[in-house]
């Protein structure tokens, strides 16, 4: 496609995305829910990859018959959720092995590439590899915005970053938060269906089946 062969500015989530790191981060919040013996299944936590507030939180312990949670007990979950991921999980998480290339071509061709994630800064250091970080001249992580994904703050932020121009500009997400924070900052988005299949990344402007896709796409206009 010839208009994507002509964006200047890529804006890239993370986890599934940069990462194979969602099973992981599900793992361990599957098992932080347990603890208050409620269960949920990998697809439930996708379904809400980066979007896992105090509202989303009470809202879905609220449909598992659990009705009372204080945002205080939401901050004590956040933490213990961060560190059991940090522990036990991190160091199993790669970059998806089409990535380098993707970004060493882009890079090549001059694009301005950022990286937007609802993870905060203290998870990318321990599971980000520097040779991918190097990469990306702007990092938005979710304790740098006041409201994360599903709201359009991070790539408001980012996009502010570069001064990009809407039409010159493109997001590549792999959750329903993500790319709606990505349409409400006015971006054509890539789905990337890594986590869940397309009837969830139907807000897309296109969705990919896989990052060989995603390559062909970015790199050839294909």
């Amino acid at each position: 496609m010839k208009e994507l062969k002509e964006k200047r500015f890529f804006f890239f989530d993370l986890d599934g995305v940069i990462l194979n790191s969602m099973p992981y981060h599900a793992k361990a919040w599957i098992e932080v829910f347990s603890e208050f013996n409620l269960k949920f299944t990998e697809q439930e936590i996708y379904l809400y990859e980066g979007a896992i507030e105090f509202e989303t939180v009470e809202s879905l312990f609220k449909r598992k018959g659990l009705l009372k949670i204080t945002p205080q007990d939401f901050e004590k979950i956040l933490q213990i959720q961060k560190t059991l991921f940090k522990k036990k999980y991190a160091k199993l998480v790669k970059p998806f092995p089409e990535v380098l290339e993707i970004l060493e071509n882009l890079k090549r061709e001059g694009k301005k590439l950022a990286l937007v994630t609802s993870s905060h800064k203290e998870i990318l250091s321990e599971v980000l590899p520097k040779n991918i970080k190097n990469f990306f001249e702007v990092i938005i992580t979710g304790d740098r915005v006041a409201k994360r994904k599903p709201h359009p703050d991070p790539y408001l932020k980012a996009k502010e970053a570069f001064q990009a121009i809407d039409s010159e500009s493109l997001a590549i997400e792999n959750a329903p938060a993500g790319i709606l924070s990505a349409k409400r900052a006015h971006l054509f988005c890539i789905g990337l269906t890594t986590t869940l299949p397309k009837k969830y990344l139907s807000l897309a402007d296109l969705i990919v089946e896989n990052h060989l896709q995603l390559r062909s796409l970015l790199l050839d206009g294909r």
